[in-house]
């Protein structure tokens, strides 16, 4: 029995067309199968490789932390320098001044994290989230998700739920004295790569100033630079209370993290201690691996690239949409979303870069849009040469 009959027999299949690469190796923003077919990455493990696949600094933290230990106490027990250096460099980054991090596994865990100290914090039981949003697939993440038909299997689900319209100001009226939290995120990439605008964003700041409800920012897949800033919130002039990370936190390794205000946070260790626990999260080998990508990101410039390299992305789009092959072209930095006339063409576009080379994607709640986020320190010749397949993939699907 091969590899990918063993995938598709033991592992729990999501979809019933998977990808079905078998992969053998990845470097930079380059992935090769197992018959040696060498990929430019645009999907990046959905936002996770923004320093690339296999970044050497990464994996050199990864190998000196594996030969000092790796799990010895469940999390916040222990002191463990890395866990503690990796905190202290990620809150001093954050946009949030005097903060704390709850360090966990994914990004789910960390928005049932968030929500749960919201609650706790306000003493209230309401939240407001927006259509279109994806949080996570956990009951509390799911309850949040701003997709009708994500939710319906698995209710009844948490109460008190609102959905707001995204980018809709009118409407943040909603937020009132009962609502413990709003969770959003700054640019919807599951959405369809849909950005706000600043008018929005500072309303719903005030909004929740104005009725004490906690402000979640999940910037899971915006966050660390991927937008051309290094939180997608300073495009508004904007911070939140409290802001969920993940996907590239950990530079390729499982981390996530939520990062708030110390007056919030500290609702964790009273009434009851130990309100909020996790075995692995802030693992020592995730957090020398984070702390590496934090540093590259910093050092390398990795926002000001993507929003650089992003202009040069948006302009071969641009040029694509007024050949009528596009019909919007979204997005900040290397966020970006080309929104094609339906679902079945963009199908095609993935499957036809596929062929010629490229992985490209399409955004969970609306197969419209193709979402492409490479690595943010893609080389100019890996960027241009996925754009030229690119262009061929999508005049191909197009007919032209």
């Amino acid at each position: 029995m091969s590899t990918k009959d063993d995938f598709l027999k033991y592992l729990c299949q999501t979809s019933k067309e998977p990808l079905g690469l078998e992969i053998s190796r990845a470097e930079g923003s380059r992935v090769w199968d197992n018959t040696g077919k060498e990929y430019i990455d645009f999907v990046a493990g959905i936002s996770v490789a923004n320093v690339g696949h296999r970044h050497p600094k990464v994996m050199e933290a990864i190998r000196k932390q594996s030969e000092r230990y790796l799990h010895v106490m469940v999390y916040a027990e222990a002191v463990l320098d890395v866990q503690a250096e990796f905190a202290r460099e990620l809150c001093l980054a954050s946009p949030i001044k005097d903060a704390q991090a709850y360090l966990a596994v994914s990004g789910a865990e960390a928005v049932e994290g968030a929500l749960k100290t919201a609650r706790k914090h306000t003493g209230r039981t309401g939240f407001v989230s927006f259509a279109m949003s994806y949080h996570g697939d956990t009951f509390g993440a799911m309850s949040v998700m701003g997709r009708k038909e994500m939710r319906e299997p698995y209710e009844p689900l948490l109460e008190g739920v609102k959905f707001l319209p995204f980018d809709d100001t009118e409407s943040l009226a909603a937020v009132d004295r009962s609502t413990a939290a709003v969770i959003i995120e700054p640019i919807q990439a599951e959405g369809g790569v849909r950005v706000p605008s600043a008018g929005f964003m500072k309303v719903l700041r005030r909004q929740c100033d104005e009725t004490g409800a906690v402000l979640i920012f999940d910037e899971v897949q915006t966050g660390l630079g991927r937008t051309g800033k290094m939180w997608a919130g300073e495009h508004w002039g904007v911070a939140p209370d409290i802001m969920v990370l993940a996907k590239a936190l950990g530079g390729g390794m499982p981390l996530a993290a939520f990062v708030g205000k110390r007056k919030i946070m500290q609702e964790l260790a009273m009434n009851p201690p130990f309100s909020h626990l996790t075995t692995f999260g802030g693992h020592p080998l995730s957090c020398a691996a984070g702390l590496a990508a934090l540093k590259i990101t910093k050092d390398e410039k990795l926002a000001q690239n993507a929003a650089q390299l992003g202009e040069i992305f948006r302009n071969t789009l641009e040029g694509l949409k007024r050949m009528g092959l596009i019909a919007e072209v979204r997005g900040m930095g290397l966020l970006i979303g080309a929104v094609m006339k339906d679902a079945k063409t963009a199908g095609a576009v993935v499957n036809s870069a596929r062929e010629l080379g490229l992985l490209v994607g399409t955004a969970m709640h609306d197969e419209r849009v193709l979402r492409l986020v490479p690595p943010l320190n893609i080389t100019n010749t890996d960027l241009i040469t996925g754009l030229e397949l690119l262009t061929k993939a999508i005049q191909k699907a197009g007919g032209k």
